[in-house]
This record gives structure tokens, C-alpha cells and sequence, in this order.
């Protein structure tokens, strides 16, 4: 809850600023950076984001299971020292409306044993000494994302990711692939019989400062509003939650795109043409391929009418984990069988609830200790919708525990937090507009967005 302040993000000054050193949060990121430097977590960069006292962390890349491990670790590392410079680490994806939410982008790549990397053409066509190696595999990995990207949605399922999704830079619930103009361009051509080697062509920017002369980028630019936009050398996930452990996100990429190149590696030990393979399969899965702007509802309605996997909500793409595909997917790939697939989807239902029933507890509380008797001391505000929301609260929470199924107690999780919880937090937000600042008790969306420019060391 929190009434929006008069001014958040719309100057982008946040974003634009240097860490200052007279500000808690340059010191509390210099002792992160110090404290996973001394167990071998590289952070290679720090700096503010969009959203008022907002930052991040960028770690080097490495092999994806160390990284996993290493992501968790640094998630405890940022909560554990926040406190000691006497401030709280947030890591849910939208604890503010209205204000960019928090997320992870996962980068990933795959490469060789000896280091050669998949996704870029030059080394791996160099490599084979085929100029089809590259398209043949990008083939194979659009495949794989239009098939499964239910499982792609599963992963990223999270009650905090549900609010989220769709907003203030977070792509929307519609898992395609953005490959940008250059790369598409080509895989239409090779899917039309054209057969030449993948050239990405570099573009000249030019920022119009007299003192920076013109320099030349990547084609491969990203595109904010894709889940899985091509990069040059990796896929960036960029749909998947800040408090998210990434390692579903990376099994399913990883199992996903193995399935793909065994069932192109099968037909083509049986005798097929590898390129018409390829082909075949572009034909099938074009219209994952998606450049254009996520956020826009037409474009929204075009892909959902293609047939693109969207799953708008997490507890629904949860229970994708059951249908048989993706139960035989995993069993086939040997990552789990169907016993361990369905205890995943019900560990998930739980997580789900779970967290949605603290909020609403905390919710309660905050409602009962803070507003009402804000309200009650100022003499003004809508006392009687308070009540009545506390009630609403408990009656939606005991309709949660008096369920037994663990998806049916998801599904009413969602609507709570969903439907439910926004419009009575309308209700204490018309409390703190007209109670008095010095009688208002919680922290304000004012005091926590700028902290870390209102606040001495």
C-alpha cells in the first residue's frame, strides 16, 4: 500500500545519476562487490536503475550451474549486508505501483566443450567448416521456444511475477523470440533456398556530440519489450523475477533446446538434409519470431491469434508442468521422471500460496496497527471500508486454508492477490491522502523511493 508521491520516475534522474558517495548505497554495494569478490563472485558492475533507489548487479558469465549457486549467494549477501548500512534489500518484482519492478535478465549461450560458441556464426561455421552450422542450429532453438513455451512461462511463475509481467519494461506473458531485423531477414531468405553464410552488419551511431565521434554497435540489438530477444552470442531471458532461483529457467532452456538438437540430429543420421531440416522447421515455428513492440495490444492480439504460447497467469503455467508433453520431455531427457515433474508443480502451487497468504497477513496487520488507528486519531478518512477490508482479507484467507487441492488453494491465491488486494489497498491509499502527514504512522512511497538521496550515511 502507498498513495504514488508527486513525482517518482518521470525525470529519469535516478537513472542518469552516479552512485554518490554521499548516499548509504554506494557503500553498502562496495562492501556486496567486497564480500563476493572474496568468495570468487565476480560482480562486474554496480549502478542505479530506473526506479527511484533502485540498482543493480552485473556478475561475469560462467558455466550455468555455478552460476546458479553463485546467484543464490548473492541474493543473501545483498539482504544480509543491506541491514548493517541500516536499510532493507527489496527483492520482490513489484513492491511499488505504478514503478519499474525488479527482475533478473538470464543470459544464456551454449558452447562447445572447447569453448566455441553456438550462437555466433563466425566461430562455429569456422568450426564445422560449414556455413550452415549457424542457421541449422538457430532453426533448432526457435523450434524449441515455439514448442515449449509453456514450460519457458512455467518457469518464470511467481505471484511477484504475475504483477509484473507487462509493464515498466518487464515483457509481457507472451513468450516469442526476438531476433532483430538482420538475423531475420537472413533465416527468411535461408528458409526461401537462399544458402550463404550469416554476416551480421554492424550500424554506425552517431550521438550528435561534436566530441564523441560516431562508433559502430551490433546489429543484434535488444528489444525491452521481448522475453527472449538474441543478443549476438546469447538469448537473454528477460521475463524471469528478481527473487527468482533461476535454476528451473535454466533446466528447461537447457532441455528444451537438447530435445531440439537430438530430434534434428536423429533425422539427419536417418539420411536427411540438414539444411532442409532447418528449413522445415523455420516453416513450422516462424511466427515465434516477433521484432516488433510487446506492449502493444494489437501486436498482443496478433500473437495470441498465431497460436504463440501466452499463459497470463503463473498458477495456469504452473500447471502446464502435467501435460503429458512436457511430462514425456523430461522423463525422455532423463532431467526428471513423471514423479518428480509432478512434485515440482505442487511444491510451486504451495510456494505460490504461500507467499500470497504472508502478504495478505501482513497486510492485515499493517491495516489494523497502522491505518485504522491513523485514521481514528486524525478524525477523517474511510474508517468503515478499513473494517471491511480487514474482513474481506480474513474471509478470502480462510477460504484458502479450508481448501485441501494445492492447485485449486493457487487459484484462489491469485484472485486474492490479483483482484482482491489492489482494490482494498485503494482504500488505504484515500486513508494516507488525507490523514495527516505527522499522524500517518507507515512509511511513505516518498521517504522509501528516495532514501538513498534523503538519507546521510
Amino acid at each position: 500500500m502507498g498513495k504514488i508521491p508527486p513525482r517518482d520516475q518521470e525525470m529519469c534522474d535516478h537513472y542518469m545519476a552516479p552512485l554518490s558517495t554521499a548516499t548509504p548505497a554506494l557503500a553498502c554495494m562496495k562492501e556486496i562487490q567486497e564480500a563476493c569478490f572474496k568468495m570468487g563472485i565476480p560482480l562486474k558492475t554496480r549502478h542505479r536503475e530506473v526506479a527511484p533507489n533502485q540498482f543493480e548487479f552485473a556478475p561475469e558469465y560462467g558455466i550455468s550451474t555455478i552460476q546458479i549457486d553463485q546467484n543464490l549467494v548473492v541474493m543473501q549477501v545483498i539482504e544480509e549486508i543491506a541491514v548493517k548500512h541500516g536499510l532493507a534489500a527489496l527483492l520482490q518484482e513489484k513492491p511499488f505501483e505504478g514503478i519499474n519492478g525488479s527482475g533478473k535478465h538470464n543470459n544464456w549461450s551454449i558452447s562447445t566443450g572447447d569453448d566455441i560458441t553456438l550462437f555466433l556464426p563466425d566461430p562455429i561455421n569456422k568450426a564445422t567448416d560449414n556455413p550452415m552450422a549457424f542457421p541449422v542450429i538457430m532453426a533448432a532453438v526457435v523450434s524449441a521456444i515455439d514448442e515449449h513455451g509453456d514450460l519457458m512461462r512455467m518457469s518464470i511463475a511467481s505471484p511477484g511475477n504475475d504483477f509484473r509481467l507487462g509493464c515498466m519494461e518487464a515483457p509481457p506473458a507472451i513468450i516469442s523470440t526476438y531476433l532483430g531485423e538482420d538475423l531475420t531477414n537472413y533465416l527468411k531468405e535461408f528458409k526461401d533456398g537462399k544458402v550463404d553464410a550469416y554476416k551480421p552488419n554492424k550500424r554506425e551511431l552517431d550521438i550528435g556530440v561534436s566530441n564523441v565521434l560516431p562508433f559502430n554497435a551490433p546489429a543484434e540489438d535488444r528489444n525491452r519489450t521481448s522475453p527472449f530477444p538474441y543478443g549476438g552470442a546469447r538469448f537473454e531471458f528477460r521475463a524471469v523475477g528478481s527473487s527468482q532461483n533461476v535454476s528451473m529457467v535454466n533446466t528447461v532452456l537447457n532441455t528444451i533446446c537438447a530435445e531440439k538438437f537430438g530430434e534434428f540430429a536423429d533425422k539427419i543420421e536417418a539420411g536427411g538434409d540438414p539444411v532442409e531440416i532447418a528449413k522445415e522447421a523455420l516453416e513450422k515455428h516462424w511466427k515465434v519470431i516477433f521484432n516488433g513492440d510487446g506492449y502493444d495490444v494489437g501486436n498482443q492480439e496478433m500473437l495470441t491469434e498465431s497460436g504463440v504460447w501466452r499463459i497470463d497467469s503463473g498458477v495456469e503455467s504452473i500447471r502446464r508442468l502435467s501435460a503429458e508433453k512436457n511430462l514425456k520431455l523430461f522423463e525422455s531427457m532423463n532431467v526428471m521422471c513423471k514423479e518428480e515433474t509432478l512434485a515440482r508443480e505442487v511444491v510451486l502451487y504451495d510456494h505460490y500460496t504461500g507467499t500470497v497468504e504472508m502478504e495478505a497477513g501482513v497486510f492485515i496487520d499493517m491495516v489494523n496497527q497502522n491505518v485504522i488507528s491513523s485514521v481514528k486519531e486524525a478524525g477523517v478518512g474511510p474508517l468503515e471500508e478499513l473494517f471491511m477490508a480487514v474482513e474481506t482479507l480474513k474471509a478470502a484467507l480462510k477460504e484458502i486454508h479450508d481448501t485441501e487441492d494445492s492447485y485449486e488453494k493457487a487459484k484462489l491465491a491469485r484472485v486474492l492477490r490479483l483482484d482482491t488486494m489492489p482494490g482494498l489497498r485503494e482504500v488505504c491509499d484515500a486513508a494516507e491522502e488525507v490523514v495527516p502527514f505527522n499522524l500517518w504512522t507507515l512509511a511513505t512511497y516518498k521517504e522509501l523511493l528516495f532514501l538513498d538521496s534523503h538519507k546521510n550515511v
